[in-house]
């Protein structure tokens, strides 16, 4: 996955809690097998109206066209453990979400995904979001080394991830990835092995 050290991006605002992963991504977009092509999809049903002509929502906005950080309301990502809700929300251009709280799982996924998500207290999603309503092109600055964000005006704050997720994203390592951090070491162990267990799994 791509590495996320520091990133600035326009801002999206979703003013609504529990969103869930239905809501982000409907069941009837599903029956792909890739982890690409889920990002028109996203919000469907809020995007657009019964006859998919395009409803009164911020993703059609062309304000924020273009945006990678969404700030949403508290519980973000509940219901079903669905991972095609973090590859919808990537594929789209998000690389960061904000919120009061995230759904458990919906935050693994996220993170498995190489998407950070940020926990701020609620004043301060609040803030985010009236600023994204009210300023023309609004950006924040992410930075996951020092872990703070901040804008153009001033503002900043601190924010905290587990360790190992944060080496994760600014390393870019998957779980494949963390594997093969230690290929040297299993090709070693590999060629100590007897020759009769190397030919078995080798017949596999």
């Amino acid at each position: 996955m791509q590495p996320i050290r520091q990133h600035e991006g326009l801002v999206v605002p979703l003013p609504r809690v529990n969103v869930d992963t239905d809501q982000i991504i409907p069941k009837q977009f599903l029956k792909r097998i890739e982890r690409t092509g889920y990002g028109e999809f996203l919000f469907y049903d809020w995007r657009y109206a019964a006859d998919r002509a395009p409803a009164a929502f911020v993703l059609n906005d062309s304000a924020y066209r273009g945006g990678s950080i969404l700030v949403a309301g508290k519980n973000f990502g509940c219901g079903s453990s669905r991972e095609h809700a973090a590859w919808a929300l990537l594929d789209y251009g998000f690389r960061v979400v904000i919120a009061p709280s995230f759904a458990d799982i919906f935050a693994t996924n996220a993170f498995k995904n190489g998407i950070l998500t940020i926990t701020l207290p609620e004043e301060h999603v609040s803030r985010l979001m009236a600023r994204a309503a009210e300023r023309n092109g609004y950006r924040l600055v992410v930075d996951l080394e020092h872990q703070t964000v901040g804008d153009a005006s001033g503002w900043w704050t601190a924010f905290r991830t587990d360790d190992f997720r944060r080496r994760c994203l600014l390393e870019g390592l998957d779980e494949i990835g963390l594997t093969l951090v230690h290929e040297a070491d299993i090709t070693a162990f590999e060629a100590r092995r007897p020759q009769w267990l190397q030919a078995r799994a080798a017949a596999r």
